[in-house]
């Protein structure tokens, strides 16, 4: 044996160790890291919601995360980033990093409306977000002060086709639920309606109630105190099926336009790229939290429908959701202010 390969032994022997070690990490990493992915959440977890406080999803958003950090073990943070329709919050999630510890309570309008009617909302959510677990959802109610003169939606309806000026109807913003769910009807019914927006639920309240406009597509939260005051009458809500709280109003799709399907959810996001067992924690742990007596009775006093999606589920129904607001927008030409 050479001098040369009697030198190279040492350096033989170093190398194949280390081809060793390697393997055996290469082995035994996967397992290391599902160990690590099985210990989420180990810190506090923020859901970022899109508007300012006090609003539902707000108040949602709290009720649920004191439920979720017992279960969790771990700090639920809520914090309020608004802005631009709810756009701002959700490009904030699309760049988060995807482990599972930055959340969004994403609702109808930055989810399935401003991809669409924006002319650059910043993000997408059908490739940047991850849907994790449907909260619920509300149903909107059709709405016209007491002394309206409208007993019904054949009347309101009546009275569109019948006028040059068509009727009138407030929203809480241009390219909301509620302006889209008017703005469906009236293409629906072939009927001029006249759109008023304003910057927020409050301020179109507030100018129904004052009769300086006709009707109002109304969250059920927001619009069943005032009609049980007996100050708004509900001509019709926007759901397949009647609601609990006003069973003698019908749906629009039974009485006026077949298919007609509108209502204001929210659920929980992530960035997409999350591990899958984090979501599934995620959507077990927010099922469960949405379980509870308490919670269940307060979601439901605002007239809130808990459906406990799972992970699939619901990204299921975002899609349909994003698909008919698509076609919508489309249809009408509606636009949001970025």
């Amino acid at each position: 044996m050479t001098r040369f390969s009697k030198h190279m032994r040492p350096a033989r022997r170093r190398l194949l160790a280390g081809v060793g070690a390697a393997a055996a990490w290469l082995t035994i990493s996967p397992l290391a890291f599902a160990q690590t992915q099985a210990e989420y959440p180990a810190h506090p977890v923020t859901v970022i919601v899109p508007y300012a406080p006090g609003g539902q999803g707000d108040v949602f958003a709290r009720l649920l995360g004191e439920k979720l950090g017992k279960s969790l073990q771990q700090t639920v943070v809520v914090e309020n980033r608004p802005g631009a329709s709810g756009a701002i919050g959700a490009r904030m999630i699309a760049r988060e990093k995807p482990d599972g510890y930055k959340l969004l309570l994403g609702q109808t309008g930055e989810i399935a409306v401003n991809p669409f009617a924006m002319r650059d909302a910043g993000y997408d959510p059908q490739k940047e977000l991850l849907p994790v677990a449907l909260v619920g959802d509300s149903p909107l109610v059709l709405v016209v002060p007491t002394n309206s003169p409208y007993q019904s939606l054949s009347q309101l309806i009546e009275a569109a086709k019948a006028k040059s000026e068509g009727v009138s109807y407030a929203s809480s913003g241009t390219a909301t639920p509620g302006h889209l769910a008017a703005a469906a009807l009236a293409l629906g019914t072939k009927t001029k309606m006249v759109h008023v927006p304003y910057k927020g639920a409050g301020q179109a309240m507030t100018d129904l109630l004052g009769n300086h406009v006709d009707f109002f597509f109304s969250s059920a939260a927001a619009a069943m105190p005032h009609v049980s005051a007996g100050k708004l009458r509900a001509l019709a809500v926007s759901t397949p099926e009647r609601i609990a709280a006003l069973p003698d109003v019908p749906t629009i799709a039974e009485s006026t336009v077949p298919g007609f399907e509108f209502s204001l959810w929210g659920g929980y996001f992530a960035p997409a790229g999350t591990p899958a067992n984090v979501v599934t924690t995620l959507n077990r742990e927010i099922n469960a939290a949405l379980a509870d007596p308490a919670i269940r009775a307060r979601f439901e006093a605002d007239g809130v429908v808990i459906r406990p999606f799972t992970a699939e589920e619901f990204a299921t129904f975002v899609g349909r959701e994003q698909d008919k607001y698509k076609r919508l927008v489309e249809q009408t030409g509606v636009r949001a202010e970025n």
